[in-house]
């Protein structure tokens, strides 16, 4: 039960976009830039750190910009944009000396990813485009003075991915073979022919990955989990295939790194495990990073530097407040605050977030997040499985909207990273395959009986809800263990494997052996596949259902929502089905997305008893 010092939270203080957010600082370290509504959509603004000039310099007026850069002219910011969540991303730059907005690719469903800059070559990058061909990417030098554009590697067919040098020349391509396992091909020059380096078997496909080349260009840095459990830090020398390993963890992957933007040496990592912890390989930055720790609470988020890495664009991750930036001078070894991403956070009691651990029915052990009522028992309460998407991804420690909304309205959120999960090191990902539905299902059901086992959750009021792979989750336990939860919340989840499978954007194609291992392939497995899909255990169901869909989603078709719809509607089955025409794999649109926390508010309330703003009635 709620107690009077933890008021209702409105909907629009959780999940209306954030006031500002993703800040980045410019190449000369004299500007800032950042993302915030401009007449309710979410543009581009720049300031000087230490003035109050701040000003948008992009004008959208439907979706919103939420990822941008600088180039490194320090004169154009780029970002990208697509339209209605279709996932084709155009790239655009807006120039601040005169606002003039380009846009770079204009070509229709064509997808556009970065894929490097640099600070030895400011007026140019290198991108990816599927231009020639819908299912692959080929990689193309950009010069962002004259907007020509050259292709400068052709994809062979069955390349996932390129890696440029600091001179831009692409010299590295992650190729996927037909066992699911990644060569890692590498050659001299844009002109030479390839060779391949190594080979990460289907195993260690997700786990490794090449990271950068060194800046002479003779060795490249990996997170490689051969011969370990967890993907590692390692640096290889090209010509004699030598390998040093510069930082490991037994049990988890190497997470996010720190390049110098000049030698290109990898100066910090870190570890996510409970929390983040970084790692600070380079002793001249220890001093910074005691400095940083000292400054705010907070897991410690690293949004870039200027070229001389004088100054430094920082965030501090909290469970229970919103995020706050800072920019460090590391010269002066100063830190001052610039602004927290949702203020009014600031102004409602937010509930700490806690790691837990259970061990599942064979024995793994199993790492999640537990998210309680403010001023509640602990004990006998409403309680909300919220599953991940991915499932390749993983729940972190930190403030997550979804949790403190669930856990204000009265239930318990508990978050689970089951197997298949990422970070938690190859055995742990690897024991996820052909586990849809199977033992990765599992793993939620032992923690919802763990929660019911200690006390904390009612066995009678316990629902399930997640998007992507979640919302799928949310359709199997709805089908598969029927009498284990009273409702279920589904966005964007397939529910037929075999069609989702079939349907995956063209772009993937070159992952689609690593899908066939790691889900099942519809040509040799149907039977399988079927017996894994919700789809054909409608008849299972005995709750309540809400689904939500995108109807421009490109990974989980609208078809996959509307099949089961139809099959729970020609069955009389108690279902809400909301579907927004202008989104995509979730709601980027904030009206959209209020809409459909309104919805599902009144739907948990409804299911569970919990509190709900009376609007959403």
């Amino acid at each position: 039960m709620q107690t009077k010092t933890t008021p209702l939270i409105p909907r629009e203080v959780l999940f209306d976009n954030p006031t500002r957010f993703n800040p980045q600082i410019s190449p000369n370290g004299n500007t800032i830039s950042y993302v915030a509504p401009f007449n309710g959509v979410l543009n581009v603004w720049v300031q000087t750190p230490e003035k109050d000039d701040a000003r948008p310099v992009t004008k959208d007026a439907d979706r919103g910009i939420w990822e941008h850069f600088w180039a490194r002219d320090g004169r154009r910011l780029l970002y990208l944009q697509d339209q209605g969540g279709n996932e084709n991303w155009r790239l655009y730059s807006v120039d601040l000396e005169t606002d003039e907005v380009a846009d770079f690719t204009p070509f229709d469903d064509v997808q556009v990813r970065i894929l490097e800059l640099s600070k030895h070559h400011t007026d140019e990058i290198l991108i990816e485009m599927n231009k020639d061909d819908a299912r692959l990417h080929d990689a193309y030098h950009l010069h962002l003075d004259t907007g020509k554009l050259t292709q400068v590697a052709k994809n062979p067919g069955d390349a996932v991915g390129w890696l440029a040098d600091a001179d831009l020349s692409v010299r590295a391509m992650t190729k996927s073979n037909p066992d699911s396992s990644f060569d890692l091909m590498v050659r001299d020059g844009d002109r030479a022919d390839w060779r391949k380096l190594m080979t990460w078997n289907a195993e260690d496909n997700i786990s490794s990955e090449p990271i950068c080349f060194s800046r002479d260009g003779k060795s490249i840095y990996l997170v490689d989990s051969r011969d370990a459990n967890a993907g590692r830090l390692v640096r290889m020398e090209i010509a004699s295939g030598a390998i040093d390993v510069l930082a490991e963890d037994p049990g988890y992957d190497v997470d996010e790194r720190m390049i110098n933007p000049d030698t290109y040496e990898i100066q910090a990592i870190s570890f996510t495990k409970e929390r983040k912890q970084w790692v600070v390989l380079d002793d001249s930055l220890s001093e910074d990073f005691d400095t940083l720790r000292k400054a705010h609470e907070g897991d410690l988020l690293l949004h870039g530097r200027d070229n001389k890495c004088r100054k430094w664009m920082v965030g501090y991750e909290r469970d229970n407040s919103p995020i706050a930036f800072h920019i460090y001078d590391s010269e002066n070894k100063e830190s001052r605050f610039l602004f927290d991403n949702r203020p009014r956070l600031n102004d409602y009691l937010l509930a700490p977030i806690e790691p837990v651990s259970l061990t599942s029915r064979d024995g793994l052990t199993i790492h999640g997040y537990i998210t309680y009522p403010i001023g509640g028992a602990k004990k006998n309460m409403p309680m909300v499985l919220n599953v991940h998407g991915g499932p390749w991804h993983r729940d972190f420690w930190g403030y997550s909207p979804e949790a403190q909304w669930l856990a204000n309205r009265g239930y318990i959120c508990l978050q689970v990273n089951f197997r298949g999960s990422a970070g938690y090191g190859k055995k742990f990902l690897n024991a996820g395959d052909k586990e849809w539905g199977g033992k990765m299902h599992d793993d939620l059901v032992d923690a919802v009986n763990w929660a019911v086992a200690q006390g904390i959750a009612d066995p009678r009021r316990i629902a399930i809800y997640g998007g992507s792979y979640g919302g799928y989750a949310a359709l199997v336990g709805a089908t598969f263990t029927p009498d284990l939860f009273c409702c279920a919340v589904s966005v964007v989840g397939p529910s037929n494997l075999l069609t989702f499978i079939n349907s995956i954007p063209p772009y993937w194609s070159t992952m689609m052996a690593m899908f066939h291992r790691r889900i099942g392939n519809p040509d040799t497995e149907k039977d399988f596949l079927e017996s894994r899909s919700p789809l054909f255990k409608v008849d299972n169901i005995k709750i309540p259902m809400l689904i939500g869909q995108g109807a421009n989603d490109p990974r989980v078709k609208k078809a996959e929502s509307e099949q089961i719809v139809a099959a729970m509607k020609e069955k009389g089955i108690d279902h809400e089905y909301i579907v927004f025409p202008d989104e995509g794999h979730g709601f980027a649109k904030p009206e959209n997305r209020l809409k459909f926390y309104a919805v599902a508010e009144r739907f948990l309330s409804r299911h569970l008893g919990g509190r709900f703003e009376k609007d959403s009635v």
